[in-house]
């Protein structure tokens, strides 16, 4: 164990109580020295033995002036909003302090920042918080103390969002708000072109959820419009999104025969970008498709998923199945089509993967679930079309045709529900299995719907079932805390040692990791320039968007009231009046003068003859 390191009032005591101990000794060891004639008085010597521990105090006191004791108080803050009706009367301990975003308020000092008000009154012990709240940078100040916190009304609007800052081409993604005032209002989803995509009634608590999906990879900017009761324009926030082109599963599809199932199923495979292996057979050892190649684990594990039928599925061997078994628990997603009554053989083999079906004789019509999305919101989702089928923005909207299932039954709890139809019937299912996913897919002709013109809700069926069932991929882990805001601080966490951002204008910020932040590894950054940034770290890069300090002010008051209400509900709920606080230093000038005024008498003292013999 090592000792305690001394600090500097103990070391300016040891010092000077050593320094006495040795003037003391020597001026014994003089008069012990000294012949019996020339001795001093007794008197003498022990007035200059007092004197060394006096001289010593009084030094010592002047290095390290006692403490005076703090007055409690509660300092009394001005934030953005704040009037002096909220602020009220001074009373007894008691001070008011204005921060830069608050209005100007009479007798009121103003101040750059929190931490500087703490340090200007030592003795608060409470700090109430009156107007909007406090921004990030007064947040940490205020940390051990008890907080109070009388916060303004909300500006009517948009004041609390969930949206995520990077999400995948062409798959949907999930806004969720509060709008606050807006009784009877609604809240819409405008696409970068601004076309509605969405649009949903706000209910009394204001909050809503909405629905996009970008269809091309980069960056982009929707808009969240908020409306009130008579629909007139109240708001319009933008919201920026970084759209990444995920990485195209490799797909396997095996098909005991050709259809127009398999057909369409290519077709959307070849437009979605993904690389897809097809093996079609079509009887007498022939395959249409894609040169064949051996199902083993090593092929197999080239796959992120298969697709096969059940007559693809009894047409593999024991080994090629065992095979399949394998790479699933190592990963790999496996969807198995029945489009036929099942044989008791393939029943078997389907309790062995865990699926204890039942039923599966017959065809059932199914239709799929309405969607909520109104017209407007439906044709900008199903897209102008292509060059050769272009389809008009005012066209009549395509009837979603009915469809067929096998009616295959799965008891409760054996898999997770993949796809439903209008009467909540399950069309698909899947379980877990090792570390990949295996699927039942019993709709047999989805492809009616490409027939129909609804080839969006084609693709979006088959793009969830994919990214549910297929092998996971690798995720960005850059994190972005807090609204990027100009000129206020955020958190850039889980970025490498030499990680840095590009602004808008082109310059490069290296940025340092606090090591405070433990595995988290973040760094903080002050945004100069609104617009669109690059966080790069490694081979890992992520764009965020900083908003101007004006833009969306509710969005920005609605934060920094439930931050601040944060630090206010996990501060101490009462503080006694009388407890104690943090003293401070005393003034230091009385000491030195009775020092020197001592020193001086002592110093004639020793010179002096009185009290010698002669």
């Amino acid at each position: 164990m090592t000792a305690p390191a001394l600090n500097l009032p103990m070391l300016v005591a040891v010092l000077l109580a050593v320094a006495m101990a040795v003037a003391c000794a020597r001026l014994l060891h003089r008069q012990w020295r000294a012949p019996p004639a020339q001795r001093s008085r007794g008197w003498r010597v022990a007035l200059l033995l007092l004197a060394q521990p006096v001289c010593a105090t009084l030094l010592y006191f002047a290095l390290v002036p006692p403490s005076l004791p703090g007055e409690a108080g509660t300092l009394i803050v001005a934030t953005a909003g704040a009037t002096t009706a909220q602020l009220g009367a001074g009373r007894g301990g008691e001070a008011f302090v204005a921060l830069p975003e608050a209005t100007k308020l009479a007798d009121v000092e103003r101040v750059p920042d929190l931490a500087t008000a703490l340090r200007q009154h030592p003795g608060t012990q409470r700090v109430r918080i009156v107007g909007a709240g406090l921004e990030a940078r007064d947040r940490d100040a205020v940390r051990g103390l008890a907080v109070e916190f009388t916060a303004n009304a909300l500006p009517r609007g948009l004041v609390e969002l969930q949206a995520p800052r990077q999400v995948v081409a062409g798959a949907d993604f999930v806004v969720a708000g509060r709008a606050h005032d807006l009784r009877g209002g609604s809240a819409e989803l405008l696409d970068p072109g601004r076309r509605r995509v969405d649009r949903v009634a706000l209910p009394a608590d204001g909050r809503f959820t909405l629905t996009a999906s970008p269809r091309v990879a980069g960056t982009a900017s929707f808009t969240i419009r908020l409306r009130d009761a008579r629909q007139a324009i109240v708001e319009d926030v933008e919201l920026p999104v970084q759209a990444t082109a995920a990485t195209p599963p490799r797909v396997l599809l095996m098909a005991g025969a050709p259809g127009p199932e398999v057909k369409y199923l290519r077709r959307w495979a070849r437009d979605a970008g993904l690389t897809l292996q097809t093996q079609v057979s079509v009887g007498g050892g022939m395959q249409l498709g894609d040169a064949p190649i051996a199902i083993n684990a090593g092929n197999l594990g080239r796959f992120d998923l298969v697709i096969l039928d059940e007559r693809a599925w009894s047409a593999l061997g024991d080994s090629q199945r065992a095979a399949l078994t394998d790479a699933i628990n190592n990963g790999l997603g496996v969807l198995l089509r029945v489009t036929a009554a099942p044989s008791p053989v393939e029943r078997r083999r389907l309790q062995a993967l865990g699926f204890a079906v039942a039923g599966g004789s017959d065809s059932a019509t199914v239709k799929l679930a309405p969607t909520a999305h109104d017209e407007d919101a439906t044709r900008a989702r199903i897209g102008p079309g292509t060059p050769d089928a272009p389809r008009l923005h005012d066209a009549a909207l395509p009837d979603i045709p009915a469809l067929t299932r096998r009616d295959l039954r799965i008891p409760p709890g054996d898999a997770v529900p993949l796809l439903r139809d209008d009467t909540s019937t399950w069309m698909g299912a899947w379980r877990a299995q090792g570390r990949g996913r295996i699927a039942l897919w019993t709709l047999t002709d989805s492809y009616r719907l490409v027939l129909a013109g609804r080839d969006d809700l084609h693709g979006e069926m088959w793009s969830t079932a994919l990214a549910t069932i297929g092998r996971a991929q690798a995720r960005n882990d850059l994190v972005i805390e807090g609204e990027p805001r100009q000129h206020e601080r955020i958190a850039l966490c889980a970025v490498g040692t030499a990680a840095n951002v590009r602004t808008p204008a082109g310059d490069t910020v290296e940025l340092l990791r606090d090591p405070a932040t433990g595995p988290r590894n973040c760094a903080a950054f002050w945004p100069r320039h609104p617009g669109w940034h690059q966080l790069r770290s490694g081979e890992q890069s992520l764009s965020f968007f900083v908003r101007a300090p004006a833009a969306a002010p509710g969005l920005h008051a609605g934060e920094i009231r439930d931050a601040t209400s944060r630090l206010a509900a996990g501060s101490a709920v009462t503080v006694a009046a009388s407890a104690s606080v943090p003293g401070h230093p005393g003034e230091r000038w009385p000491w030195w003068l009775a020092w020197l005024l001592a020193s001086a008498a002592l110093w004639w003292l020793e010179r002096s003859r009185l009290g010698r013999r002669v």
